[in-house]
């Protein structure tokens, strides 16, 4: 076995123990958050659902990763030549995984304590870019898109709490209502856009394309709004912003020259 598969093997294992890190881990602190925002001052009961609702998902999503790694691990292990690009997936849903969690905590001074997972598989799709040796470019660009990736589902997360607390307008509720899935579409539109990229499928740019519009439509929504109320820069904006620069970026020659580049470059 060659020493990269070698490293492949080490990444995926510590990636299937990172999935079952951070099932103790929200499984210890679901109820501690819950309940730290219900009896907050002021109670939040809109964030404790957000919570409920949220790290549900990110546990599903995060601790059965580790099924996906150990798919990557026999890919490894075999020497098939799929392994890393699954690898690069599993790593994305732990990151997420991983990071968000540690906001609602912080938020009633609570420790960060899913932070170690988002570390951990932050270092191993590093390693994964490693394995599949992704150029510098390439690796800029996949980032940039896995932070539209991130910060797109952490304002659908927003909305879910704007949602209920809006009783003051009720246009601005019903923007929440119908638009709040959209920003899920566009982060889950963004991943699937960096599995794309690695895979050299054509549908990447169009996909790009669609992710950032769903995730300014959404984000903007959402930030704009934020804006009015607190009367300062919101933290809202990022998603949009990010998700508009790469919209820019999709549309110019140099994103097309970056992908057939790839796309020429061999295999490991």
């Amino acid at each position: 076995m060659k020493k990269i598969n070698y490293l492949g093997v080490a990444i995926s294992i510590i990636g299937f123990f990172t999935g079952l890190l951070l099932f103790y881990l929200l499984a210890e602190n679901y109820m501690l958050v819950v309940n730290g925002k219900m009896n907050s001052i002021p109670p939040r009961p809109d964030e404790a659902l957000a919570v409920m609702i949220t790290h549900s998902m990110l546990g599903w999503i995060g601790i059965g990763a580790s099924g996906l790694w150990s798919a990557v691990l026999y890919g490894f292990v075999t020497k098939q030549e799929w392994s890393w690009r699954y690898g690069s997936i599993a790593a994305a849903f732990q990151m997420l995984a991983g990071f968000f969690p540690t906001i609602p905590a912080k938020s009633i001074d609570l420790p960060a304590a899913t932070l170690p997972v988002f570390l951990i598989a932050t270092i191993l799709w590093f390693g994964i870019m490693y394995i599949g040796k992704v150029n510098r470019k390439l690796l800029v660009f996949l980032f940039i898109a896995g932070m539209a990736y991130v910060l797109s589902y952490v304002n659908g997360v927003a909305i879910i709490s704007k949602y209920q607390t809006t009783t003051y307008n009720d246009v601005w509720k019903g923007m929440y209502a119908v638009v709040f899935a959209v920003t899920w579409f566009a982060s889950a539109s963004w991943l699937t856009l960096a599995f794309g990229v690695l895979t050299r499928k054509s549908y990447t740019i169009p996909l790009g394309i669609m992710a950032a519009v769903m995730a300014m439509i959404g984000g903007y929504t959402l930030a704009v709004v934020n804006v009015m109320e607190v009367h300062r820069f919101s933290m809202f904006l990022l998603a949009p912003l990010f998700s508009t620069g790469l919209l820019i970026y999709l549309c110019t020659p140099g994103a097309k020259k970056l992908l057939m580049e790839w796309e020429e470059k061999h295999f490991i």
